[in-house]
């Protein structure tokens, strides 16, 4: 019976550690520890409806993880990777269109004002994803910044 005892409170003690690996939209806090510890800034604060924002930075370049899904500006369903260019130079929709019929993540598009604007969505419903998982699309987030820039200043 002892053992019993023990095996049940070894399998609760795993399942809360699993759990608070994950990153989730449900927890904004989750986000910002999974940047950190990725060696990414990560400021909390909210977007001009409530919601959860976090702003970073890769290489000099601003981003934003908006939260998507949410009930109350809070309970977020997924995130959104966004990063916003003005430039001297407003990209043509000839660029946009080439980078968009390329790339098969990042959807790239003109602001009414004439700027480049770039966006990945991450869904983190029904659990959220492993916290190797986010830095994976975050790493990738970061090189297609980096494509996006280059390929618009061409």
């Amino acid at each position: 019976m002892r053992r019993i005892a023990i095996l049940v409170a070894a399998l609760f003690s795993f399942s809360g550690t699993a759990h608070a690996q994950m990153v989730r939209a449900q927890d904004p806090s989750s986000v910002v520890r999974a940047l950190q510890g990725a060696g990414y800034k990560a400021e909390m604060t909210k977007d001009e409806s409530g919601d959860p924002l976090i702003r970073s930075t890769s290489s000099g370049s601003n981003f934003a993880i908006f939260f998507f899904g949410c009930t109350k500006n809070v309970d977020c369903r997924t995130i959104q990777f966004f990063a916003g260019y003005d430039r001297d130079k407003s990209p043509s929709l000839s660029q946009m269109n080439d980078w968009n019929s390329r790339k098969r993540f990042g959807r790239a598009y003109i602001s009414d004002k004439g700027a480049a604007r770039i966006e990945m969505d991450v869904d983190l419903d029904d659990g959220g994803i492993s916290t190797k998982l986010f830095e994976d699309n975050l790493e990738f987030w970061v090189l297609l910044m980096a494509q996006f820039e280059k390929h618009i200043d061409s």
